[in-house]
């Protein structure tokens, strides 16, 4: 057995303890004699930077030694970690981007969950890191890697997160340490030993079947088109290059107001399935425009944020990551809703005079109500229960007119634009990007869209400006939007645009 150190490297979001793993491994193997030395950084916060442990283990008995006492580091050398553990995906990429994660070298274990950072969260598009480009490039990055999701299989279990990394150590065999000697080592602890010991079982176990996470995706999405049986047969008419989104889009709007609402879905989307038979896109506009349909049909009111507050499964999440057991507790939601929020859900004939007296006045942006709602009681329960109520409502609401009308006119758009080029319809169906979120977010977004239509697509498809520029000039506009919320760039970019639209006409 060689005498060189082992390097662990452990990367763990505050709150899932970390430190209790570490000192799990450091137990487990001091209880064999290993020489073993542990050392915690701290990071700035919980999504700006993980805390890491690092930890040496000599594998060799202490008593072994002759005597000789190993020197062991105090901090991670890059390219020199043998075993790296990942509570979240992203943690895991910041490990191979900073050098500690190498593909001659390191055994990675990681988490597929993901906790978005603030960057990804308030991007005005989809600004989630690419996963499937990450997990490749963890995959080309190691030397071993296993993947499962961490957070999900803890939830399950009843344990945290740490457990479960714990387990998937011990059944990797990475360390000359065995699963029942790490068992002892939690018992050991003598803290939640019940639960640490059935999260670690339950790590085990995942370790051991690595297609558990197929085998789930497979069965969820089997069970998500058996919640579609009336439209099932319309949805398997689809181009297959399209399906899975339509299934997902199909889904999402049943969820959201109902059956009907899901098959409008699918009547618009046989329009731009003949569209885009006539372009002969091979289904790519048609996926593109489901995609973005499907958001934009289910679009944020106060029906749909009460909706999500007292979701069963959200309550059930808070329960179970407050390890609330039997004891009183309450759930707060602070909501700060304003005259436009009202009059979302107001018939047009009521909601558009108030509007428009509130716009003149300047009361919009003035005046909010602050509110404090304890979901957990009976009356915080109630109130947003009968909200919720209003979902049958909600077609004859204000705000869903507008946004329906909004839609088909976008829909109008995508269709004329195949008429010039495949390309310049995917472009017209991305820019539904920017029209996201509630509020001001929203607001900002549905004006630079609208300055997108006027200034630039709708230029292209009266001729003025050239078809082999068009789809760059509507790409180029969206970017500029997406990259800069408040428009100076948009406004830039369509002042260059029509900068040389104009030189061109001139030249001609």
């Amino acid at each position: 057995m060689s005498g060189e150190p082992v390097k662990l490297l452990i990367a763990a979001l505050g709150g899932e303890g970390g430190g209790v793993l570490t000192d799990w491994i450091v137990s487990a193997a001091e209880r064999k004699g290993f020489p073993v030395q542990s050392t915690s950084i701290p990071g700035v916060a919980q999504r700006t930077g993980a805390t890491t442990y690092y930890i040496e283990i000599v594998p060799v008995p202490a008593r072994e030694l002759s005597g000789k006492r190993p020197v062991l580091a105090l901090t991670p050398g890059i390219a020199d970690i043998d075993i790296a553990l990942a509570s979240e995906l992203m943690e895991a990429g910041r490990l191979a981007a900073n050098g500690f994660v190498t593909a001659d070298r390191t055994a990675l274990i990681a988490s597929t969950s993901r906790f978005y950072a603030m960057d990804e969260k308030i991007a005005m598009a989809d600004g989630r890191y690419d996963q499937e480009r990450l997990i490749k490039a963890l995959g080309d990055n190691t030397k071993s890697l296993l993947l499962f999701d961490i957070a999900e299989t803890a939830k399950r279990a009843g344990a945290m997160v740490n457990a479960l990394m714990l387990g998937a150590l011990a059944e990797s065999s990475l360390l000359p340490i065995s699963i029942d000697e790490f068992e002892a080592a939690i018992a050991a602890d003598a803290k939640a030993v019940e639960s640490n010991l059935s999260g670690f079982r339950a790590g085990v176990e995942a370790a051991r079947n690595r297609a558990a996470v197929a085998a789930k995706d497979g069965k969820r999405g089997a069970r998500e088109r058996a919640e579609l049986p009336a439209i099932e047969k319309e949805i398997a008419a689809m181009p297959e290059a399209a399906r899975g989104i339509i299934i997902e889009g199909a889904r999402r709007l049943t969820n959201y107001q109902d059956l009907n609402y899901a098959r409008l879905y699918l009547d618009r989307l046989q329009r731009i399935r003949e569209t885009d038979n006539r372009a002969d896109a091979g289904g790519k506009l048609l996926a593109e425009a489901a995609r973005h349909l499907a958001v934009r049909m289910s679009y944020e009111d106060v029906i749909r944020v009460a909706q999500a507050k007292i979701d069963p499964a959200r309550i059930t999440r808070i329960i179970a990551e407050m390890r609330i057991s039997g004891d009183p507790y309450a759930i707060y939601e602070f909501l700060k809703p304003g005259i436009e929020e009202f009059c979302q859900i107001l018939p047009p004939f009521l909601a558009r005079p108030i509007l428009r007296i509130s716009a003149r006045f300047g009361w919009l942006d003035r005046f909010h109500w602050g509110m404090e709602v304890n979901t957990a009681s009976i009356s915080g329960y109630l109130r947003f229960w009968l909200l919720t109520k209003l979902r049958a409502f909600r077609p004859r609401t204000h705000r869903f007119i507008e946004e329906q009308a909004a839609i088909e006119s976008w829909l109008d758009l995508i269709a004329a634009a195949a008429g010039i080029s495949p390309s310049l319809a995917l472009e017209v169906a991305e820019c539904a990007r920017l029209i996201k979120g509630y509020g001001d977010t929203h607001k900002r977004g549905a004006a630079n869209f609208h300055l997108i239509e006027t200034r630039v697509i709708r230029a292209a498809l009266a001729g003025e400006i050239a078809a082999a520029r068009a789809t760059d000039a509507v790409a180029s506009a969206r970017t500029a939007a997406l990259v800069d919320p408040e428009g100076e760039s948009l406004a830039r970019c369509l002042a260059e645009i029509e900068g040389r639209s104009a030189f061109r006409a001139a030249a001609e």
